[in-house]
């Protein structure tokens, strides 16, 4: 390898480092308006009177639209491929603007005006009246008898699901114990450095042009048609650099606004940069989850037959909406064996900010219930925790009964193995069987598995395209979303690996633009080194087999016997016969045959491997302050071949700070009363700091995916999943305490301690 499995430097590191990246807000146009929207100040209700005149008075508005000046139909926001069976597509309940109100921050109106601080002043003289209803803030007042619908006709559910495999009832009457519990998960933000923002304009040809900040440029294009009711071609996309998104700018939230505005005030442009404040109630945040458990089990300890019945807030609209709860459910199954397994699932709305999809998209939910319920039963049945999760483990081989997925490599066991060494835990484990004190320490470990993509479920298809430039370097474009993860900086590597050159041969056009980009459906599902890899590599082999085959006709030589490296056309003993260049520059300029290298290839995936992985943690616990202290925390992963060592540690140690934060600090808290947000800002929510966040150690078990390019499997994700569980394992074990809901923060970890009798 010449390239994959090196950590070459990012080939976006300069510009970022240097400021010289474009992101939404940097971009600023002739005649551009800003825009700002005025948000309702309750949870659950109607506008029953809206007086703009004094805003649209005001020196310097351009125009005020509201509900009554909007399309009328609804469109769905989910970033999901497109399905032509009605049945299958994403819910369309939003609107552009609204009189009916279903979450506090919901958008009645929107302000265009010729500078930001006219339009916050426009706001401030809008008049509203409002016809309240009680906020519906959980499950059981959403499903009550007689609850007020946030959407007519749904009775407060988006969708129900369930599957039964295997004769259950058989199954757990061949259990010698039985185990059931309640776990709950928490809404959260996935916080990403750059807000939501978007800007659009008119082009001459009347189209609308909309420059966001998106992981999904081409399903955006289509959601923007939806949402104005016009052809999809009449909509361009474009994508400049994106400030993470973790998921959140997998929704469409803030383009259609925008490109209807555009058409309202001539095509001249209007932009719409969100406030960190609106970002936390009007993008997307992670669903909290409830989940009851029964697992049936030896007294060997093998599992005979699992339950889990979930409940998941979507907030007031629909989103991702049920996929979310659906995909939890699916790596409920794969990741340990039984005889039989059920499985149900409803999500409903509630007047909060709308649940979308969040790194790990339900599964760090599932995993917290299901590895904390793992623990508990191996230490009711006083058997060893990583022997038992080794002993039910899925296996190489097995087959998903309803997706029909196949896993071909399984590094599970191993990674299990490795974490126990770097944590050293039988040694800690025999140094503390006896504890007391105001701190105490303990050890924990959870499991996760995830996919590459959602075939079958989803079409699951991307784009490449490159072109042989004169001097032998190429040109590469592709329709993935580089979002700060690095998919760029691997993309090249991959096609400098298949055509045998160095990366700094490979100039990636890293915009996305759906005028002239490749189909992809985008940056999600942790898919694109995957599924748009194979694009890449497809399109680098057939310009190799056009190079080699000229270079053919050039020196008679068999194109069979010839091969590309370091730039060099070789022979089959590696012996070089000219330089690429020189094959480059003649099939540009070669007077009988002249024909430029280009490709431009689709892949269609068909399979779908399954990453593995574990995080062991260390844990410190302070019971007089409910203060837990992360001492080590390692997450080891099987995900495949390795492409970029630095760049998957960097993902590691981004997803692990997630899930600490997922684990001890962050929660969105509401006003039962109002449903108001208390902590809608930086200062308020907890989110990790520099000073919070532990050393933690990335670690790898490469196994080689057979069906993957390089035999590399999923990576962005996986970090996040399991180190919520493994922190709450390592509480437990540290002072004999359950904690099934998170966040484990001071505030609940004292209450428990003093009702336990530890303070």
């Amino acid at each position: 390898m010449q390239s994959v499995g090196k950590s070459v430097r990012r080939v976006d590191a300069v510009a970022k480092v240097r400021g010289m990246a474009d992101y939404v807000d940097d971009i600023f146009v002739k005649d551009m308006l800003q825009v700002k929207v005025f948000r309702s100040t309750i949870a659950n209700g109607r506008v029953k009177k809206l007086d703009v005149s004094r805003a649209r008075a005001l020196p310097g508005v351009v125009v005020v639209v509201t509900y009554e000046d909007v399309p009328k139909h609804t469109f769905p926001t989910a970033g999901h491929p497109y399905n032509k069976d009605p049945k299958h597509q994403d819910v369309a309940d939003r609107r552009l603007l609204t009189d009916r109100v279903r979450f506090f921050g919901d958008e009645i109106a929107a302000v265009v005006a010729v500078d930001e601080l006219t339009a916050v002043k426009a706001l401030r003289l809008i008049d509203v009246e409002y016809e309240q209803y009680e906020p519906i803030l959980t499950a059981e007042a959403a499903l009550i008898d007689g609850a007020v619908e946030i959407h007519e006709g749904t009775k407060n559910i988006i969708a129900r699901s369930e599957y039964q495999l295997g004769d259950w009832e058989e199954a757990l009457a061949q259990a010698d114990e039985i185990f059931e519990d309640e776990f709950s998960t928490s809404t959260v933000q996935p916080c990403a450095l750059e807000n939501h923002g978007a800007y659009a304009y008119m082009d001459a040809s009347g189209r609308v042009v909309v420059c966001t900040s998106t992981q999904i440029p081409h399903i955006c294009r289509r959601v923007v048609g939806q949402a104005l009711g016009i052809p999809w071609g009449r909509v361009r996309v474009i994508k400049p650099c994106v400030g993470g998104g973790f998921g959140s700018k997998q929704d469409v939230v803030v383009e259609p606004l925008v490109a209807f505005l555009t058409t309202v005030v001539g095509g001249r442009p209007v932009k719409l940069v969100l406030t960190r404040e609106e970002t936390f109630i009007a993008s997307r945040v992670r669903h909290a989850i409830q989940f009851k458990l029964k697992t049936g089990v030896k007294k060997d300890g093998a599992i005979v037959a699992r339950q889990m019945t979930a409940v998941s807030l979507n907030g007031g609209y629909a989103s991702h909406g049920h996929a979310i709860v659906d995909n939890s459910g699916e790596k409920y199954r794969h990741l340990y064996d039984q005889l039989a397994i059920k499985f149900a699932a409803t999500t409903v709305y509630t007047n909060m900010p709308a649940a979308g999809a969040m790194r790990g998209y339900g599964i760090p939910q599932v995993m917290f219930a299901l590895d904390c319920h793992m623990e508990d039963i191996a230490r009711a049945l006083r058997l060893d925790p990583l022997d038992f999760r080794l002993k039910n483990l899925n296996k190489t081989g097995y087959t998903d009964p309803i997706l029909g997925i196949t896993v071909r490599s399984n590094g599970l066991p191993e990674c299990i193995a490795k974490g126990r060494r770097l944590i050293r835990w039988d040694e800690k484990k025999a140094a503390r069987r006896q504890q007391s004190g105001p701190k105490r320490r303990g050890l924990g470990m959870a499991c996760f598995c995830y996919t590459a993509g959602t075939y079958p479920l989803n079409l699951e298809i991307a784009g490449a395209r490159i072109v042989m430039n004169q001097d032998g370097s190429v040109q590469l474009q592709v329709g993935a979303v580089e979002m700060g993860q690095g998919s760029d900086t691997v993309f090249s590597q991959m096609a400098a690996e298949t055509l045998g050159i160095p990366v700094d041969m490979v100039h990636l056009i890293s915009e996305q633009d759906t005028e002239i980009t490749p189909f992809d459906t985008g940056a999600y599902a942790s898919r694109q080194t995957y599924i748009s890899g194979m694009a890449v590599k497809k399109a680098a082999a057939e310009i190799k087999d056009k190079v080699l085959r000229h270079c053919g006709l050039m020196t008679g030589i068999s194109p069979q016997s010839l091969d590309i490296a370091d730039a060099w056309v070789v022979d089959h003993k590696g012996a070089r016969v000219m330089p690429l260049a020189e094959v480059a520059l003649d099939g540009y300029y070669n007077l009988a045959c002249a024909a430029p290298f280009t490709a431009d290839v689709t892949n269609s995936a068909t399979t779908n491997p399954l990453s593995y992985g574990c995080t062991f943690a260390e844990v410190e616990v302070d019971l007089a302050t409910g203060k837990v202290k992360v001492l080590e925390i390692y997450n080891v992963h099987d995900s495949g071949k390795i492409i970029n060592p630095q760049l998957a540690e960097g993902q590691v140690h981004g997803g692990v700070s997630m899930g600490l934060g997922y684990a001890l600090y962050e929660q969105m808290i509401f006003d039962p009363a109002t449903g108001e947000p208390l902590n809608n800002n930086l200062l308020d929510y907890k989110l990790m700091t520099a000073a919070d966040t532990p050393e933690i150690g990335p670690a790898f078990v490469e196994t080689d995916e057979p069906t993957a390019p390089y035999g590399n499997k999923s990576m962005g994700e996986p970090p996040v999943m399991s180190p919520a569980p493994a922190v709450r394992n390592a509480i437990l074990d540290a002072t004999g305490v359950k904690f099934n809901q998170l966040p484990m923060n001071p505030h609940r970890l004292f209450e428990r301690f003093k009702a336990e009798g530890l303070i």
